[in-house]
């Protein structure tokens, strides 16, 4: 890392470069510079359409700079009408606060925040935003940007028709603000971010310039999509989370092994910091027995360990095969209480206290008995049963079926089947 890389050019060949304001690798070859990109604290995990922005951290601490992480507490508050059609809820301060903290463990895993060198650093926007009134913010900074520069913002013009709020409407302006605090207080001179991100980050080089006289830089990514036209980090279940009890180890590998070649072509530029001529090597041994899937493996496994940890990636490649099996035929005579702890990502998605007798009836497991509400009442469950729409262990059940130790749980699990939703591990758990 003390060596300084060519930033831009390695976005460049990773396809990482969408756009770049005049200057900007002029700057960061002059020497090590502060960067930084803003996360939105709405949830207590960030998913895997956020990677593309963890990478960019990352390949920016690996050129030699110095990466900051913004989670914005305040502007999580307001809501960012980029790429949005509609006003989004808000939150609290306190679950904002928590969610800040979930995601800066999950940073942690792929930038270095303890670096001797060029140590990552994680900000929360509401720090320097919490004493600010609102006569305070328009006298300070409102009055420098003119209405006409932000009604001419693609984010704004989008919503016009549909509608769009004051609160959001002044998004641009806050953060805005955010880059000039940190080009003030960090020296922080680069903000990046998705394509879509363009023009409030215009904004807050146009307020550095207005408030401060003061030059500061753009860069963005392109917004990823699959091959096929798809939108990159969704599954059929929804968001693939970075948080394993959102998301197992096992899914979380199975997502990235289901990439298609051309997909795991270009994702292996973007998710790993194998430098150019590696991996453009893997590519072309790939290329050479397509049918192994060698490159989707490497880059699964790569992703995974970083994300969950080397031994949990260990144990969901020796066992992915047997769970992959087992849950597509229903077939779990053979699992191992291993196998069984990969499948269910080591935490059951539910308990069922060894204090609470069986035999149950089905309908009884499912609506409480476990503690966790896996239909909300019997009558739904019923009529789940009735359309052939629950199974348990991939088997179909009825009315009358009732839950034995000996017949359904293996290694204490049974697997609830919910038509196409993901399956629910139930474990048996000892008294003490």
């Amino acid at each position: 890392m003390d060596i300084l890389r060519n930033h831009v050019e390695e976005l460049r060949w990773r396809g990482l470069l969408h756009d770049s304001m005049p200057g900007t690798e002029e700057f960061l070859l002059k020497g090590p510079a502060s960067g930084y990109i803003g996360f939105d604290p709405t949830a207590d995990s960030l998913h895997v359409g956020n990677m593309v922005q963890i990478m960019m951290l990352k390949h920016f601490q690996e050129s030699g700079h110095r990466p900051i992480a913004l989670v914005g507490g305040a502007t999580g508050m307001v809501g960012d009408p980029s790429g949005k059609s509609s006003e989004r809820n808000l939150l609290d301060e306190e679950l904002l606060r928590h969610n800040q903290e979930c995601v800066g463990k999950q940073l942690a895993r792929f930038i270095d925040f303890d670096s001797t060198t060029r140590p990552a650093e994680l900000v929360n926007n509401y720090d320097w935003f919490k004493d600010m009134g609102f006569l305070r913010f328009i006298r300070e900074v409102g009055k420098h940007i003119p209405v006409g520069y932000m009604l001419a913002k693609d984010s704004v013009k989008n919503r016009m028709e549909t509608g769009i709020s004051f609160t959001e409407f002044t998004y641009q302006l806050v953060q805005g603000y955010d880059y000039y605090w940190l080009y003030k207080n960090k020296g922080c001179k680069l903000q990046m971010g998705g394509s879509d991100q363009w023009g409030n980050i215009t904004t807050g080089t146009e307020l550095i310039r207005r408030m401060d006289g003061g030059e500061a830089f753009a860069l963005t990514t392109p917004l990823l999509t699959k091959a096929d036209g798809s939108k990159f980090g969704k599954s059929e279940g929804g968001n693939i989370w970075l948080d394993k009890s959102r998301t197992t180890a096992f899914d979380f590998f199975q997502f990235w092994l289901r990439q298609s070649d051309a997909d795991a072509a270009r994702f292996v530029k973007i998710f790993t910091t194998w430098p150019q001529e590696e991996c453009e090597s893997l590519i072309t041994e790939h290329g050479k027995a397509e049918h192994l899937r060698n490159l989707q493996k490497k880059l699964a496994y790569v992703i995974t360990a970083t994300v969950h940890g080397s031994a949990a990636a260990d144990l969901v490649v020796r066992e992915s095969d047997r769970v992959y099996l087992g849950l597509q035929t229903g077939s779990f005579s053979d699992w191992s209480e291993e196998t069984w702890n990969v499948a269910s990502g080591s935490t059951a998605s539910a308990d069922l206290n060894e204090i609470v007798p069986l035999p149950m009836l089905v309908t009884e497991l499912v609506t409480g008995a476990t503690g966790s509400t896996i239909y909300k009442s019997k009558a739904e469950a019923k009529r789940a049963i009735q359309e052939g729409a629950l199974k348990i262990n991939g088997q179909s059940v009825t009315l009358e079926t009732r839950i034995t130790d000996a017949d359904f749980f293996h290694k204490r699990f049974l697997l609830v089947n919910k038509a196409k939703n993901k399956p629910v591990f139930v474990r048996r758990r000892p008294k003490h």
